[in-house]
C-alpha cells in the first residue's frame, strides 16, 4: 500500500512530497559520501516524487563517475534527496529527511558503496 510522506532539508527552504510503500527497503551505504552525511536511502520513482518548493535553493555536486547528482540545499547544507547513478528512473530521498509521522515500517539493507560496482553486480 502507499502512503504520502512529506520532508525536506533542515531550514525547509526545500519540501518535497511522495508517495512511497508503507513497508519501504532502504539501503544502508558505506561509500564515502553517504557515510559523511548520514544518508539512509529510499527510491522513490521520479512519477512519484514532486519538489514542493525549492529548486532554486538546490545547489548541485557531481564527484567520481559524475553519473549521481547530489543536491543540496544551498541555506542549511543539507541533501534530502539527489539522482543517484543507480537507479536512473528513480529519486533517493533520505529517510531522515522525512518529516514526524509518516508510519513508514523501514527494512534496512547493508550496501557495499566503498566497492560499488562489485556490490552492485552481486545486487542485480
Amino acid at each position: 500500500m502507499k502512503v504520502k510522506v512529506t520532508g525536506g532539508c533542515h531550514c525547509g527552504a526545500v519540501r518535497f512530497e511522495a508517495y512511497v510503500e508503507n513497508s519501504s527497503e532502504m539501503l544502508d551505504c558505506n561509500c564515502s559520501i553517504c557515510v559523511r552525511t548520514g544518508f539512509l536511502h529510499m527510491f522513490v520513482a521520479h512519477q512519484e516524487f514532486t519538489l514542493l518548493k525549492g529548486a532554486d535553493d538546490l545547489t548541485s555536486y557531481r564527484f567520481g563517475s559524475g553519473q549521481a547528482e547530489h543536491l543540496f540545499c544551498n541555506h542549511c547544507g543539507v541533501k534530502s534527496f539527489y539522482q543517484p547513478r543507480s537507479h536512473p528512473d528513480c529519486w533517493s530521498v533520505n529517510y531522515h529527511c522525512l518529516d514526524a509521522g509518516h508510519g513508514l515500517t523501514p527494512t534496512i539493507t547493508k550496501f557495499d558503496g566503498q566497492n560499488w560496482e562489485a556490490a552492485k553486480a552481486r545486487s542485480a
